[in-house]
């Protein structure tokens, strides 16, 4: 079955790739739409052509078609993304981006930090359904020009819809691995079971959208249950044509059963409850022809209770209480020779812990750049963010990206760019003796990227290929001497990191049935120089080595099916392929699919020792009146 596997994972990922289509077009429109998507930058808004960084979209026709869920199934077929879950249905993970570890990436809502202070752990603990988003952009490599600190390795975006009319939408969904538990006494089936729900309000000059969500089951193996509730509201406002503005809010709950996540074997018998609310309010004012001006504050609560033995709650239980506040003003000035974009933000962390103890930090940021075409071919973007944290105190992070376009099917792109990871609450001042314990004299980690690649794009068809080296110094090493002392970490290495990565997407078709295949490969040659000699490391065995990730799309009239495989080989742990399908019937506004996951049964690890589930079955039904 194994040997079976493989062989088909080959041949289809030969042609296949994160690439779908739902709408029906012509090879045309399909190049057309690839060219025109609109990058979200909390700094320039800029059509895609003009991008000269290594960027990765998943629009929402890709999400309707793709066999997931939640946002963290979502990531895991995103070319690049090395996404370690603890567990289905959103429950766990951890996200980094080439070869980088959780704590290096940025995630954000619509430009908006969502960093937790605490642990990159919970990083993904976020309200927004699939629903409600328009499209995820992943942006590669070191960012702190554009985003500011922590952007070492890159940046994922989520950015929202804006409602287009007044509808509801309603999605139930169940599954199963059709196994038992045998070690629980009751022996039940192993399921999980959801059901989302939304609308939208939509008036002159204001819009509304509200979304609940609620997923639970008994998870796939001895205390893994689990039970997530999330619920999201956005809303818009337009009194004129100079004017806007956006408040959104979300709360989120996990409540999981953490057998095995974080303190094998002895925490067989944990469970772990997470919740996060979040809230934002931005504005954008066009002041004159030439000039725009957008001020935002957004805050950030997060809850985290984990318990070693949760029917024991007066030993080891761990609980941290997060609070950030992020306010920040960004101006854009129009040129007749280009445009200038200056800015200032301010960001204030505070924990209250049972383990970390309590402690605050302040980090203010500045940034200016320029962004000019010329001859209607060659495009730069220059700049830089200048920071100071009342920790570190002050440091400068320059960078630079341009392309030059042959013709309108060629284009070169490079980039250069600088950026630093802030020490978490947890790498400073944890205190988790005999496992973990913190180190209050880290430096921040520090990295620079140079990257070079070629853009094609012809009737349907579209390749990229990158080459990056990545140089972190003051690389955070979680480490010990022997299996009796806890984990600490130091600065005590210097990675450095060769990537390649390409993607190939081609559709055809006509107005009864339409393909769309590709293929995305990245490549990563890390290289540790240890100053911490015979420790053991925690790093070395998690770093990514390769990675493919492919999909066939096929609609006909109302029926359509994705086929989608990954493969992750990392540097000590087993390779593997996971194989999944989604077949979907299209009814008026009724959508009736089922899906198969992991469908030749692999064994894989995808973060310590915690085993991912087998085969797992889903079926859902959706109605859509958005």
């Amino acid at each position: 079955m194994v040997k079976r596997s493989v062989i088909l994972s080959l041949m289809l990922s030969a042609i296949s790739g994160v690439y779908a289509q739902e709408k029906t077009t012509s090879e045309q429109e399909i190049t057309n739409n690839i060219e025109e998507i609109v990058i979200y930058n909390q700094r320039l808004q800029l059509a895609s052509s003009l991008k000269n960084r290594n960027i990765t979209i998943l629009s929402k026709e890709q999400i309707k078609q793709l066999p997931v869920s939640s946002v963290n199934e979502l990531l895991s077929y995103a070319a690049g993304v090395d996404l370690r879950q603890r567990g289905p249905f959103g429950t766990q993970a951890d996200l980094s981006i080439d070869g980088g570890s959780f704590e290096q990436n940025l995630l954000l809502l619509n430009g908006q930090k969502l960093t937790d202070p605490q642990t990159g752990h919970n990083a993904l603990n976020i309200p927004v359904p699939l629903e409600a988003i328009e499209r995820v952009e992943i942006l590669r490599g070191p960012s702190a020009r554009l985003y500011g600190v922590n952007s070492l390795t890159g940046v994922v975006n989520i950015v929202t819809k804006n409602p287009s009319k007044d509808g509801v939408f309603a999605h139930v969904y169940g599954g199963t691995s059709f196994k038992k538990d045998k070690e629980d006494d009751h022996g039940d089936m192993f399921n999980g079971r959801g059901v989302q729900v939304g609308g939208t309000v939509l008036k002159k000059k204001h819009n509304h959208m509200l979304f609940g969500t609620h997923d639970s089951g008994n998870g796939y193996r001895y205390n893994t249950a689990f039970h997530n509730n999330k619920v999201f509201y956005q809303g818009n406002i337009v009194p004129n044509e100079n004017n806007s503005i956006m408040v959104l809010g979300g709360y989120a709950r996990s409540s999981f059963g953490a057998n095995g996540f974080y303190a094998a074997p002895g925490d067989k018998n944990s469970k772990e409850i997470v919740s996060t609310t979040f809230a934002n309010f931005s504005s954008k004012h066009r002041l004159s022809d030439k000039f725009l001006l957008s001020p935002s504050v957004a805050y950030r609560y997060n809850f985290d209770d984990y318990q070693y033995f949760r029917h024991k709650l007066d030993v080891a239980r761990s609980r941290h209480y997060t609070h950030a506040i992020t306010a920040d003003v960004k101006g854009q000035y129009e040129v007749d020779f280009g445009k200038f974009n200056v800015g200032a933000e301010m960001r204030y962390e505070e924990i209250n812990s049972t383990n970390i103890g309590d402690h605050s930090k302040s980090n203010y940021g500045f940034f200016a750049e320029f962004q000019r075409e010329f001859f209607n071919s060659l495009d730069i973007n220059l700049g830089a963010y200048v920071n100071y944290n009342t920790q570190y105190g002050w440091q400068v992070f320059p960078g630079i990206d341009m392309s030059y376009a042959f013709n309108s099917n060629w284009k070169a792109v490079f980039s250069a760019g600088t950026s630093q990871r802030l020490p978490s609450f947890t790498d400073l001042y944890l205190n988790q003796r005999p496992g973990n314990v913190g180190n209050p004299d880290l430096d921040p980690e520090k990295a620079y990227q140079v990257e070079g690649g070629a853009k094609y794009i012809k009737d349907g068809f579209s390749a990229e290929a990158f080459v990056f080296y990545r140089d972190i110094d003051e690389f955070i090493h979680w480490v010990r001497s022997d299996v009796s002392q806890p984990f600490e970490p130091v600065n005590a290495a210097k990675n450095k990191t060769t990537g390649v990565n390409t993607t190939f997407k081609y559709a055809f078709g006509n107005d009864v049935s339409q393909w769309n295949l590709g293929l995305a490969y990245t490549y990563l040659s890390p290289k540790l120089e240890n100053r911490a000699e015979n420790k053991i490391s925690k790093y070395s065995s998690e770093a990514l080595k390769h990675q493919v990730v492919g999909t066939i799309n096929y609609k006909y009239k109302n029926f359509s099916t994705a086929f989608v495989n990954r493969f992750n080989d990392r540097l000590s742990y087993k390779s593997y392929w996971v194989n999944d399908i989604r077949v979907s019937y299209t009814l008026e506004k009724f959508n009736f699919y089922v899906d198969a996951q992991n469908i030749f049964n692999t064994t894989y690890n995808e973060a310590g020792v915690v085993p991912m589930p087998g085969r797992w079955f889903t079926l859902g039904v959706k109605f859509n009146g958005l």
